[in-house]
């Protein structure tokens, strides 16, 4: 079979590229080795895909090259994919901070999608495996198992490691070293932090606790969002923004009351209810269970006439540097995301082309561009692959 364009994933950034490309009027085969397209995007956002997010900027992306995103960022913006997601009468709202999500199903997200595909004559094959790839004059010769495929551009929208049980694999990576790329190295992102010995021995039964706004701090990065205490550590959207920052042996750091000033409110709580036991005091301001255990462990549960102001001041700084010794992540089983893949030295950020072979183009999380939590992500994979499909 010979086609103008051939597309190697069919997730976000796949689609993307296959629409635009198919809308130039160019002929393109979109082939996955999954059985169903588009599974990150169905399970995304609890089942509602957090599609975007109207806050987009460069910033928010973790490249090792923090300019590499803008063009592709400031050529397909969030107010693009709305007016794609508004044209096919979907319904969303903001949730938080910008975040956009489906009212009803992400299945509405992959119908548009598909619907798009269709009319712009795009052809998609779903459990179809690519076995070899050959570079051949004027394209590539891509062996599928379902036959050989020739192809003038071939984009590889594999995704990253994140998430297996999904259909990820490493196969974007090898085909990106098999054509000369550097390949940085990966990780998991966005993803729980876990605690391991005595750390783990102290909150493990602490597990379903939530505090709806901590602010997680490594070095010069915070995030300011939910806390979640698991069976084996932390989650919630402020442990998962940060871990993408975190590795191990870094030092974490947890306000857990950014918005109430602890020391102050001690002071005054001392003198509204004097008799009153720290531990049931700050059971006001935190958790019950997380106060009554971090009363066990550092501070003696008193009665609020018993401290000295400056006691209470002390312990409220505590509350908001309370470290946090994490020994790894959860990985790429529940990562939203994977930190590192193909270097973007080698890749152009106007139209996703390899610098080194003309006609290869990397679009997607395959590339070195995770972002952050709440519609980054997708973003960057709607942007990407509308850059490639813009010349493949």
């Amino acid at each position: 079979m010979k086609v103008d364009v051939l597309i190697v994933g069919a997730g976000a950034a796949g689609l993307m590229c296959a629409i635009v490309a198919g809308q130039r009027g160019r002929s393109v085969l979109v082939v996955d080795h999954a059985n169903k397209v588009g599974k990150k995007i169905l399970m995304s956002g609890g089942g509602r895909c957090n599609f975007t997010n109207m806050g987009v900027t460069p910033a928010c992306y973790l490249s090792a090259n923090p300019h590499f995103a803008k063009s592709a960022l400031a050529r397909y913006t969030p107010w693009d994919f709305i007016a794609m997601v508004e044209k096919h009468r979907i319904a969303y709202h903001e949730k938080e901070l910008g975040q956009l999500f489906c009212d009803e199903s992400s299945k509405l997200i992959v119908r548009m999608l598909l619907d798009e595909c269709a009319q712009a004559g795009v052809r998609i094959e779903t459990s179809c495996g690519v076995q070899r790839v050959r570079r051949v004059d004027e394209g590539f010769n891509v062996l599928t198992s379902r036959g050989e495929v020739h192809a003038q551009s071939l984009v590889v929208a594999t995704g990253g490691l994140s998430i297996p049980t999904m259909g990820a694999t490493g196969f974007g990576y090898e085909l990106a070293r098999q054509f000369g790329h550097a390949v940085l190295p990966t990780r998991a992102g966005l993803v729980p932090l876990t605690l391991s010995g005595k750390h783990q021995e102290r909150y493990q039964d602490l597990a379903g606790v939530a505090l709806p706004m901590v602010e997680a701090r490594v070095g010069k990065q915070s995030f300011r969002a939910g806390m979640l205490f698991t069976h084996r550590g932390i989650s919630g959207p402020s442990i998962l923004q940060i871990s993408s920052y975190w590795q191990p042996g870094d030092d974490l750091r947890i306000d857990l009351s950014p918005t109430l000033d602890l020391g102050n409110w001690l002071v005054e709580q001392r003198g509204a209810r004097p008799a009153a036991e720290l531990k049931n005091v700050l059971g006001d301001a935190l958790p019950r269970r997380l106060a009554q255990r971090l009363c066990e462990l550092w501070f003696e549960s008193k009665p609020m006439r018993q401290y000295r102001e400056a006691e209470l001041k002390n312990i409220g700084e505590q509350l908001h540097d309370w470290p946090v010794v994490a020994s790894g992540t959860e990985g790429y089983r529940t990562a939203e995301v994977t930190l590192g893949g193909v270097d973007t030295d080698g890749v152009s950020s106007s139209t996703m082309q390899s610098i080194l072979v003309p006609g290869l183009y990397f679009v997607g999380e395959v590339v070195d561009v995770p972002g952050w939590l709440g519609g980054y992500n997708f973003q960057w994979a709607w942007a990407s692959g509308h850059a490639a499909g813009e010349v493949v």
